[in-house]
This record gives C-alpha cells, sequence and structure tokens, in this order.
C-alpha cells in the first residue's frame, strides 16, 4: 500500500468519524430543544410522543406542535445559512464573504417586511422573500456586469455592499412608516425570530436539494478555490459555476431568512470551523457545514427561548453574543498560524542560503 492511498483511507475515515459525531450531537441538539423550555417536559415523556409510544394530549400540543416544528426550522435554517456562507466564501475568496454581505438577506427582509405591513403572512410571506432575493440577486450581477472587470471577486463585492446598504436603507423606512401595531413583531423578525416556524418542510426539502447541487459543484469550487486564471486553464466554466452558485446561494439564504428572519455570524463563523477541521475539500467541507451550522442555530435557538424564560430572546442576537468570540478566537489561531509559517519559511530560507540551494517542501509550494 502506497503513502497517497493510506493517507487517503486514514482521511475518509476521519471524515466518516466527524459527520457520525456532528450526527450525533444534531440528534442530541434535538432532543434537548424537545424537553427543555419553559413548560418542562420529562425526557422519558418526549420520547416516547417522538416515538409514539404514549403521552397526553398537553405533553403531546407542546412537543410535537410546537417544539419539534421548531427545532426542525432551526436545524434547516442553520445549514441553509452555513451552506450558503460557505459556497460564497469559496467563490469571491474572501474570509469575510455571508449570506448578508451581497445584499441577499435584505432584499428578502425587504420583501418581507412589505408582506407583513400588508397583514399577510404563511405563503405570502416566503414568496416575497425569495423575490426580494431574486431582486437582490439580479441587482448585483446586472450591476457588476458592465464595464471592465465584469463579475471580478472584487467588483461584485464591492456591488453587493453597496446594495445591501440601500436595503438597510429601505428596512429603515419600512419600519418608520409602519403602524406602531405592527412594529415590535417586525423589530422582532429581522432580529432573528423562529417562534413563528409551523412548516419545516420547506426548509428541509430546499436544504437537501441545496446540498445535493452544491456537492455537484465541489470539484469546481476546489479547482476555483486555486485561482480563476488556473481554474480556466484547466477548462472550467468559471463565469457559469459563478452564477450558479449565486443563484443557489439566493434561494438558500431567502429560505433562510423566511424561516427565521436576519440571523447572523452562523454563515460566517461555520465555515471557518470546519475549514480547520476538514481543509478545504468541498466535497467533504459542504456536508460537515450543514450539520454544524443547523447544530449551532438548533442549540442558540433553546438557549434563546429559555434562558429569560417565560420570555424569548430573539435568536440573531445569542448568535451574535456566540459568534464575535469564536470569530475573535479563530482569528487568533489564523493569525498565529500564519505567523510561524513565515517564521519557519525564513528560518529555512536563511539555512539554504548559508548551506546551499534545499528542495522545496509542500508547505513551501
Amino acid at each position: 500500500m502506497t503513502d497517497t492511498t493510506r493517507h487517503y483511507r486514514q482521511r475518509r475515515r476521519y471524515f466518516i468519524i466527524l459527520l457520525i459525531l456532528l450526527a450525533l450531537m444534531a440528534l442530541m441538539a434535538l432532543f434537548v430543544a424537545l424537553w427543555v423550555g419553559s413548560v418542562p417536559i420529562a425526557p422519558g415523556v418526549a420520547w416516547a410522543l417522538l416515538t409514539g409510544s404514549g403521552g397526553d394530549g398537553l405533553d403531546a400540543e407542546i412537543v410535537l406542535r410546537l417544539r419539534l416544528p421548531r427545532a426542525l426550522t432551526a436545524f434547516a435554517t442553520g445549514g441553509l445559512l452555513a451552506l450558503s456562507g460557505a459556497l460564497l466564501q469559496v467563490l469571491l475568496r474572501n474570509p469575510l464573504a455571508e449570506p448578508y454581505l451581497l445584499g441577499v438577506s435584505g432584499g428578502a427582509a425587504v420583501g418581507a417586511l412589505s408582506v407583513l405591513m400588508a397583514g399577510l403572512g404563511g405563503g405570502w410571506l416566503r414568496g416575497a422573500a425569495c423575490y426580494g432575493a431574486l431582486v437582490s440577486t439580479v441587482l448585483v450581477l446586472g450591476l457588476s456586469r458592465g464595464g471592465p472587470g465584469a463579475w471580478h471577486t472584487t467588483r461584485v463585492l464591492l456591488t453587493g455592499v453597496v446594495v445591501a446598504a440601500g436595503w438597510g436603507a429601505v428596512v429603515s423606512l419600512l419600519l418608520a412608516i409602519s403602524p406602531e401595531a405592527g412594529l415590535r413583531g417586525m423589530l422582532f423578525w429581522l432580529m432573528g425570530d423562529l417562534g413563528q416556524s409551523q412548516a419545516p418542510e420547506i426548509a428541509l426539502a430546499t436544504l437537501a436539494l441545496g446540498l445535493v447541487i452544491a456537492l455537484a459543484l465541489a470539484p469546481y469550487l476546489n479547482i476555483i478555490a486555486r485561482g480563476e486564471l488556473t481554474a480556466a486553464a484547466l477548462g472550467v466554466a468559471v463565469d457559469e459555476i459563478r452564477l450558479a452558485v449565486y443563484l443557489l446561494s439566493s434561494v438558500l439564504t431567502a429560505v433562510a431568512v423566511t424561516e427565521g428572519g436576519s440571523i447572523g455570524f452562523v454563515g460566517l463563523i461555520v465555515p471557518h470551523i470546519i475549514r480547520v477541521i476538514v481543509g478545504v475539500d468541498h466535497r467533504l467541507l459542504l456536508p460537515a457545514t450543514v450539520l454544524l451550522g443547523g447544530v449551532l442555530l438548533l442549540i442558540t435557538d433553546t438557549v434563546a427561548r429559555t434562558i429569560a424564560a417565560p420570555r424569548e430572546l430573539p435568536v440573531g442576537v445569542v448568535t451574535a453574543l456566540i459568534g464575535v468570540p469564536v470569530f475573535l478566537v479563530l482569528l487568533h489561531v489564523n493569525s498565529y498560524s500564519s505567523t510561524n509559517v513565515r517564521k519557519n519559511n525564513h528560518v529555512r530560507a536563511n539555512h539554504c542560503t548559508r548551506h546551499g540551494s534545499c528542495l522545496p517542501t509542500f508547505r513551501d509550494s
């Protein structure tokens, strides 16, 4: 057995173990979300209700009608945001890229708030959010297309930031002219609210389909991560892949914003955490990112609705309180690692200068 084959098998075994651990974490977090709350449910009763082997009417109403749909929606929303963030980060080659950076969530928020102001909800809310996200995507791609450097990552990123700022102004305008009766609900929704989630099927189906499409694009994303010129030289249709990823990310973000409002930091920090663990192979990174994103939002939503019970905190506030220190730690770790690599390279370069030429190592290349 060659070293390459042995390394590949070890890496595959390590990845399978990681997926199993993340799946077990997701199941554990889901079960905790069912029995923890302002009305405590015994774990045995929650398990009996979940398996259909017992439980009275009130407990069944709380667990099956209220907590289970919300927990499944939280997992799906976290997975959608994390997957969208991972796709945008590799495509824009920017570690700060996330679903809210390119104005997609802003367009979805404007559409959703317009429907809420009109007193509508349900399917109207979901349709308006998707339409707003689509309009924002068309604006960013259209404005980035004209002129020299069309669809360059920097041009797209700057255009997205400007469009996002414009959507933020429209959101502020809608809040300023909205009736006071619905203002609190709109503000709570903008800060992240999973309390109205009753039909997680659409979010789960979108997550499953989006992950399948993303895995089909993963080999091309691995090549694009090396550079667009390299990808084009290898025959990758960079513009077509970029457009497909933008559209996929827009749909994922629109569904996530529709289900939970504006929830930050999930799409930013989760891909970074998984990238530290499994590397930059998107065939491995994307499914692990979906699982960790779902687990993170499921845990934070459980904390948001129980830490100040019977009152609920906006889940977006909890994710921000967790995401800020986590991102700072990741930034410090990455900076420390980069500094050590530069020091090692400098020492190696001095050694080679004094003692003759050296063959380049894998890290140097």
